[in-house]
């Protein structure tokens, strides 16, 4: 051990922010261990690191005792026997003795270097973390990389890998090594293989995220996104709202002749996009959710408070449905609220239905 060490780690602080203190500890520790295991596992033994001088010395820690309480010479030293070495001990008191090896330094230079390594590793793997932790629920730019039967891998910046589960990959896309995607960081964990990163094309969120980067009036929160609602690569429901009287939310998504929408439609290969209101007025929220159809009336659910029954004309049961109910789905997940629809004329025939039972009733009451 020599001052070279004491300016590696002057440099790993300097350079890499690895707290020196840090590494010190870790050395010492490294170091007690390789002696216990090479000279004397009974022992109880500290290693003392110079940091000025870069020497390394190995205390062995004996505990001072009376004589009729003495078991262990390896971890204990009489009363007797530390009064002979300096009259003001007691016991319980602890002695210090340099055990230091001669032949110890190779093994210390060789601790010292494994310690080292596995810092800079960690700090790298940290450094990695803290990083893609700030990305957490933001867009980058990745570029695909390869795919095996569990993820698609992409490198993002920094040549940083990140995995791709098929749930988060679009259906409608396929992806080919070098094709450069916009992803969102939907989790990063630290376990004992380093960082995690996890991606997504399928979140809500991405959604949300592209039209930051369209709309400047939805990046500075003049327009706020309430609510989205995807199934990805095929359709999306979103609901806005402003404070701006003067100012048309939906509008303002779509952008002059759809510039805005289209282009994030285009950056999700074509996914259709519903850009609707947000009111505090749940009817004609929902109303609004089940665009493009027109709505004729909705009905709140006396015994279910987030049910709804929405009346529409004749001509748009279908549209308000929508293919295989997806319109109505997205509608549902949008508002929160479960929405069963009916034509007006299945309406009207409901109603005479209850009507008719209503006046059999009451000629049964009377008689």
């Amino acid at each position: 051990m020599s001052k070279e060490l004491v300016d590696a780690l002057d440099a790993l602080e300097a350079e890499r922010g690895i707290d020196r203190a840090v590494v010190v500890e870790a050395l010492e520790d490294a170091l007690r261990a390789a002696y216990k295991k090479q000279y004397n596992a009974e022992q109880n033994v500290e290693a003392v690191f110079d940091t000025k001088k870069g020497n390394v010395a190995i205390k062995q820690v004996k505990n001072v005792v009376l004589a009729e309480d003495f078991e262990n010479e390896d971890t204990e030293i009489t009363l007797e026997d530390a009064l002979v070495i300096n009259r003001a001990y007691e016991p319980g008191d602890e002695i210090r003795f340099d055990v230091t090896p001669k032949d110890f330094g190779r093994m210390a230079a060789q601790a010292a270097k494994q310690v080292i390594v596995q810092k800079i590793r960690e700090a790298g793997r940290e450094a990695i973390f803290n990083k893609f932790s700030d990305y957490q629920d933001e867009i980058i730019t990745a570029e695909v990389d390869r795919q095996d039967t569990r993820f698609l891998y992409v490198t993002l910046p920094g040549s940083q890998e990140a995995a791709m589960a098929p749930n988060d990959q679009m259906p409608n896309e396929h992806y080919r090594m070098g094709d450069r995607i916009k992803v969102l960081v939907n989790k990063v964990e630290n376990n004992s293989k380093g960082p995690q990163i996890f991606v997504s094309r399928t979140a809500p969120d991405l959604v949300k995220r592209l039209f930051e980067q369209e709309v400047p009036e939805v990046y500075d929160g003049t327009v706020e996104i309430m609510s989205i609602s995807r199934e990805a690569g095929d359709r999306s429901k979103i609901a806005v709202y402003t404070h701006d009287t003067d100012l048309d939310p939906v509008g303002a998504m779509v952008g002059q002749r759809g510039a805005r929408v289209q282009a994030v439609v285009n950056e999700l290969g074509g996914e259709n996009m519903d850009i609707v209101e947000w009111v505090e007025d749940e009817a004609q929220y929902i109303a609004n959710a089940l665009n493009p159809s027109e709505v004729t009336d909705v009905i709140f659910d006396t015994e279910n408070e987030r049910a709804v029954t929405v009346i529409v004309p004749d001509n748009q049961l279908s549209l308000a449905i929508g293919k295989k109910g997806q319109n109505a789905r997205l509608a549902a997940r949008l508002t929160g609220f479960k929405i069963d629809i009916k034509s007006e004329s299945e309406a009207a025939n409901t109603l005479s239905k209850s009507d008719a039972v209503a006046d059999k009733a009451v000629t049964e009451e009377s008689n």
